[in-house]
């Protein structure tokens, strides 16, 4: 690896600038580093102070941070840049994306740089990652390479109107599916009981449609993908276990139980939180809402004109198919490093990634203005973020800190599914058969409804071959 003390000094003295005739106006270069991400209004002044402190040390690198709408625009983005060579410096990934640019040979081996002796990480820094957020990078076939470091992490949980369910007695859902009609703890009695007596509602709405098909498998012990050379052996969806529990969905969706994003149309949040006319002018509201834990700030209807809330949310860890083998999804952000045409770009871009990274401070003050879960375990002993904890309500001043709390409870049913090329394929597919399944026709037939299992394989596979 160059040495990067190297350039930055060749930075500094190369303040030969531009001269721009007849004016004598300079400037200088620098050095850009370019980073894509999905942050919102309300974590964009967060970022955008810690580049400020950084560019303070280091005036000669420029961070240009750009939101670029949601994980899976980032990795489309990502990728079509790739074709042209013109991909960012770091972008925010999750395993199946990183899977998928490594097929560009663009990927950056971190571990070049953690383990440099000047610029590396030390021994303490490498310990506070949490172990498994800190692994994930790891998990590409080749141990002995890093290709992404973790940024911030959070998980789905269930958000519900806890005013109406106190109002009208409803215990919350633990489990999926009633085991008799005695059974007032599974989602599926909760939501027929809300369906009685709120007959315009749509109670449930579940926001990744992807999640919720791979978060079953999981629970469930059935098949989904497996990271192996056979390309028809990679896709294990097509299983007469998976037809069974979208049968389940289905006839929650024909009942006008449950809702998607894409069936809604946007987040399900706005359903939640929002009383909303159908086309026929009935307001429809719903009561529960499956979603991510780093977007409870949005899960929070405002305030009445008298300063109070209309009702109080309540967060749950989300159902599961069997209490002895509890699975929820791993998410939240990581950082890969994409290689650049002048090295020093990729050397700057480490200089700002082990900036952010190791700073238990911002993991803090992104947790505090998200819900996101840090990844740094020192973050947990500041006083600051302590108190954060402590004041956490079922309103927006603290709906962040309690959802944090729910996150952390569910550590130890966190998983990731296996990230090979083909992985973000089947991810796509999934989540759009899920969608197709509950939403075929009422008169459609078993056969046709086993074919959008076919052809959602097929896909995989032809887009892989």
């Amino acid at each position: 690896m160059k040495k990067i003390l190297s350039w930055i000094l060749l930075a500094a003295l190369a303040v030969s600038c531009l001269v721009f005739v007849g004016c004598g106006k300079t400037e200088s270069k620098g050095i850009e580093v370019v980073f894509y991400h999905t942050m919102g209004a309300n974590l964009r002044p967060v970022l955008q102070k810690y580049i400020d402190a950084f560019n303070k040390d280091h005036p000669e690198i420029t961070i240009t941070e750009s939101a670029i709408g949601g994980y899976d625009d980032v990795r489309d983005q990502v990728i079509t840049e790739l074709q042209a060579g013109k991909q960012p410096a770091l972008a925010y990934c999750y395993p199946d994306h990183v899977a998928t640019y490594l097929r560009s040979r663009k990927v950056v081996d971190l571990n070049e740089y953690i383990n440099d002796p000047e610029v590396g990480l030390t021994q303490a820094q490498i310990s506070d990652f949490i172990a498994g957020y800190y692994a994930e990078g790891t998990q590409f076939g080749d141990t002995s390479k890093m290709y992404s470091l973790p940024f911030s992490k959070s998980t789905e949980v269930m958000y519900y109107n806890k005013t109406f369910f106190e109002k009208n007695s409803i215990a919350v859902p633990d489990h999926w599916f009633s085991e008799g009609e005695s059974d007032t703890t599974s989602l599926e009695y909760v939501i027929k009981k809300i369906k009685e007596i709120e007959p315009n509602s749509i109670p449930l709405g579940y926001d990744s449609e992807a999640n919720w098909f791979i978060t079953m498998t999981e629970q469930l012990k059935t098949p989904y993908t497996a990271a192996v050379e056979d390309v028809e052996g990679r896709f294990l969806f097509n299983d007469q276990a998976n037809i069974d529990f979208c049968n389940k969905f289905r006839e929650w969706a024909l009942a006008g139980l449950m809702t998607t994003q894409q069936i809604y149309g946007g987040y399900t949040s706005g359903l939640f939180i929002n009383d909303k006319a159908n086309e026929n002018g009935v307001v429809v509201h719903s009561y529960i809402s499956i979603g991510s834990s780093a977007g409870a700030v949005h899960q929070c209807p405002a305030k009445n004109d008298d300063g109070s809330y209309p009702f109080e949310v309540g967060i749950a860890e989300i159902p599961q198919a069997d209490k002895t083998n509890k699975k929820v999804i791993s998410q939240g952000p990581s950082v890969c490093m994409l290689k650049q045409k002048d090295q020093a770009v990729n050397d700057a871009a480490w200089l700002f990634l082990k900036y952010l990274l190791t700073s238990p401070e911002f993991q803090a003050e992104f947790s505090m203005a998200s819900g996101y879960v840090p990844v740094l375990k020192s973050t947990f002993e500041m006083d600051a973020y302590k108190e954060f904890l402590d004041g956490a309500s079922n309103n927006k001043e603290g709906i962040a800190a309690l959802s944090a709390k729910i996150c952390m409870e569910q550590e130890e049913a966190y998983f990731t599914s296996p990230a090979f090329i083909g992985s973000s394929d089947a991810r796509d597919q999934v989540g759009q058969l899920l969608v197709s399944y509950v939403t075929a026709a009422p008169e459609a037939t078993e056969a046709e409804l086993k074919q959008l299992f076919v052809d959602a394989f097929n896909r995989c596979v032809s887009l892989n071959k």
